[in-house]
C-alpha cells in the first residue's frame, strides 16, 4: 500500500510567500545579494566596463526576487540602481549625477530590474503553487485507490488516519454511528484527547462542520467535518492541528471535503457489503433448511401413512381388540394423523417458500372454501361453538381453493387448539372497497401482548410450553398463503377478549353471472 509524501502541512506556502518567515529578514538577504554583487565588481569596474557592471547588478535584483519574493525584489532593484550611481557614475561616492545621459540609465534599469524581477517572482511562486497542487492531487489519487480496495471498518479507519496526518498536518480522529445512531470510535484506532463527542454530534445532526475556522464554536481546539455519503452521514471526521498558527485556506478546504465525501463513501460501501453478506447468508440458511425439511417431510410421509392404515386395520381384524389396546390403536392412529398433519405443513412451507407455487386462482363463492375447511375440522371443533356471518351480498373471489383452504383450516385448528373447551369461534367476512376481509376470531385467553404479529415467523408459538402439539408453522402457512394472493394478513387481541386474526384478498373485479331463470 502506498503511502504519501511528507508535507510540511496547511501553513506552509511556497517559498518567497512564507507568513512563517519574517519580511525582514527577507529583505535583508535580498538587499545583500545586490551589495555581494556590488563588491564583488568594484574593483573591476575599470576592466568590466559599465555596461557589464549594470548587466550584473540586474542579475543580482532578479535572482533577489526569485529567492526572497516580489517584495524584496523590488527593495533590491531600487538597491541596485542606488549602488550603481554610487560606486560607478562619476562622481564616485556620491549619488549625485553630473551627466543627465544617466538619468535614462537609471530609469531604464529600474524598470527592467522592477519588471524582470516581478515576473521571475511570480513565475516561480505559480511553478511552487502548481507543484503543491499536484503533489495533494497525488495523494488524494492514492488515498483513493487504497480506500477503493477496503473491506473492513479498521483498514478504512487506518487508511484515512495516516492520509490525514501527512495531507493537513493533523491529529486526526474517526466517530462513526453505531446501531443506536450513536458516536463511536472507529474500531482499531484512538481518538484525539481534545475531540469533543458533542460539538461531533452537532456536527452530525445539522449535516456542517464545526470547530476551528467555522462560524460554530470557533474557540474549539480541532475541527469537525461530517462524512457526507450519498444515503446517508456516516459519521464525523476530528481532526486536532499539531501548530497554534494552522489555519485552511479555500483549497484546502476543498480538498478536506473531497477527502471527508472519500472516506464517507468508502464507508456506506462497507456498510452495504455487510448488508448483502448478511442477506446472502440468511438465504443460503433458508434454502438449506427448506431443503432439508423438504427430504426429511417426503422420508417421513409414507410411513407415516402406513402407521396410520396399519392402526385402523388394528381395529377391523378379529378377534375384537380388548377395549384398552383399541384405545391404544386409536392413540397410535391419532399420534400418526397428527404427525402426517406437521409432516405436511412442513412439505407446504417448504413449497411455499422455494418461490415455484403457481396459483390456480378461480372466481368462486367464499362460502364453499369456508364450509369445506370447516367439515375438515370438525372433529378439532366439536368442542367449541363456531358461528359463521357470510353476507348474501358477498361477491366473488379470486383465489387458489386448495391454498385457501389450507390456510382457514389452520386458523381453526389453531383457534381450536388454544381456546378452552365450549369457547366461541366466530367465522365473518366483509367487502371493504377493494377488499375482502375474512376475519376468525375467539373468546379465549388471547395473544401475547406486543408479540402477536411474530405469530406468523416460522417455528413461533403462541405459548413456548404447553400440551398443544405443534412446531409453529401454521400461521406461517397463512401468511405465505395470503401473501401469494397479493394479500396480507393481521392478528391482534379483540377489546372484549380473545383473539381475531384477519385476513385481506384483493376483491378485483369478479365477473358477471348470468341470473338464473324462474
Amino acid at each position: 500500500m502506498t503511502t504519501p509524501s511528507a508535507n510540511p502541512g496547511p501553513g506552509t506556502q511556497p517559498a518567497g510567500s512564507d507568513p512563517e518567515r519574517k519580511p525582514w529578514r527577507a529583505t535583508l538577504g535580498a538587499s545583500a545579494c545586490v551589495i555581494l554583487a556590488t563588491l564583488a565588481t568594484a574593483p573591476w569596474q575599470d576592466t568590466l566596463g559599465r555596461t557589464n557592471s549594470v548587466m550584473l547588478l540586474l542579475l543580482s535584483a532578479v535572482l533577489a526576487a526569485y529567492r526572497f519574493g516580489p517584495g524584496p525584489g523590488l527593495v533590491a532593484a531600487v538597491l541596485s540602481v542606488v549602488c550603481f550611481d554610487f560606486f560607478y557614475v562619476p562622481p564616485r561616492g556620491s549619488l549625485s549625477v553630473h551627466d543627465l545621459d544617466f538619468t535614462v540609465t537609471f530609469v531604464v534599469m529600474l524598470g527592467v530590474a522592477v519588471l524582470v524581477g516581478q515576473l521571475t517572482a511570480r513565475l516561480r511562486f505559480q511553478a511552487m503553487v502548481a507543484h503543491e497542487r499536484e503533489r495533494r492531487m497525488r495523494a488524494l489519487f492514492e488515498m483513493s485507490r487504497d480506500l477503493s480496495s477496503v473491506l473492513t471498518l479498521e483498514q478504512t479507519a487506518d487508511i484515512s488516519n495516516r492520509y490525514l496526518a501527512r495531507l493537513f498536518d493533523v491529529e486526526p480522529g474517526l466517530l462513526l454511528l453505531d446501531n443506536a445512531d450513536g458516536l463511536v470510535g472507529a474500531p482499531g484506532c484512538s481518538l484525539p484527547a481534545q475531540a469533543d463527542v458533542g460539538i461531533a454530534r452537532w456536527s452530525l445532526e445539522h449535516n456542517a462542520g464545526a470547530g476551528i475556522g467555522t462560524d460554530t464554536q470557533p474557540s474549539a481546539p480541532a475541527l469537525y467535518v461530517p462524512l457526507k455519503a450519498p444515503m446517508r452521514t456516516r459519521g464525523v471526521l476530528v481532526l486536532v492541528p499539531r501548530s497554534e498558527t494552522w489555519r485552511l485556506n479555500p483549497e484546502q478546504r476543498r480538498l478536506l471535503d473531497t477527502t471527508a465525501a472519500l472516506i464517507a463513501i468508502a464507508l456506506e460501501r462497507i456498510h452495504f457489503i455487510t448488508i448483502a453478506q448478511d442477506a446472502v447468508v440468511h438465504m443460503e440458511s433458508e434454502r438449506l433448511r427448506n431443503s432439508l425439511l423438504a427430504a426429511l417431510s417426503h422420508d417421513l410421509k409414507t410411513p407415516l401413512t402406513v402407521l396410520a392404515g396399519l392402526a385402523d386395520s388394528l381395529n377391523l381384524a378379529g378377534p375384537p381388540l380388548a377395549p384398552a389396546q383399541a384405545d391404544i390403536a386409536e392413540s397410535i392412529r391419532e399420534e400418526a394423523l397428527r404427525t402426517s398433519t406437521l409432516v405436511m405443513n412442513l412439505l407446504e412451507m417448504a413449497r411455499l417458500q422455494a418461490g415455484n407455487v403457481r396459483l390456480n386462482r378461480e372466481w368462486q363463492p367464499l362460502e364453499e372454501v369456508v364450509g369445506v375447511a370447516l367439515q375438515a375440522r370438525a372433529a378439532m371443533l366439536a368442542a367449541h361453538t363456531v358461528r359463521v356471518d357470510l353476507p348474501a351480498t358477498l361477491p366473488l373471489v379470486e383465489f387458489d381453493t386448495l391454498l385457501m383452504e389450507r390456510a382457514l383450516c389452520n386458523l381453526l385448528e389453531n383457534a381450536a387448539k388454544y381456546t378452552p373447551t365450549g369457547s366461541t369461534i366466530e367465522i365473518a367476512a366483509r367487502s371493504l372497497g377493494p377488499w375482502i376481509e375474512i376475519s376468525i376470531a375467539d373468546d379465549g385467553p388471547g395473544l401475547p401482548a406486543g408479540n402477536e404479529n411474530q405469530l406468523f415467523e416460522k417455528f413461533t408459538r403462541g405459548q413456548g410450553e404447553s400440551s398443544s402439539g405443534g412446531v409453529g408453522l401454521g400461521l406461517s402457512i397463512v401468511r405465505a398463503v395470503v401473501e401469494a394472493h397479493n394479500g396480507n394478513v393481521k392478528a391482534e387481541n379483540r377489546a372484549t377478549g380473545g383473539a381475531c386474526i384477519t385476513l385481506r384478498l384483493p376483491a378485483g373485479t369478479p365477473p358477471d353471472t348470468p341470473l338464473e331463470e324462474p
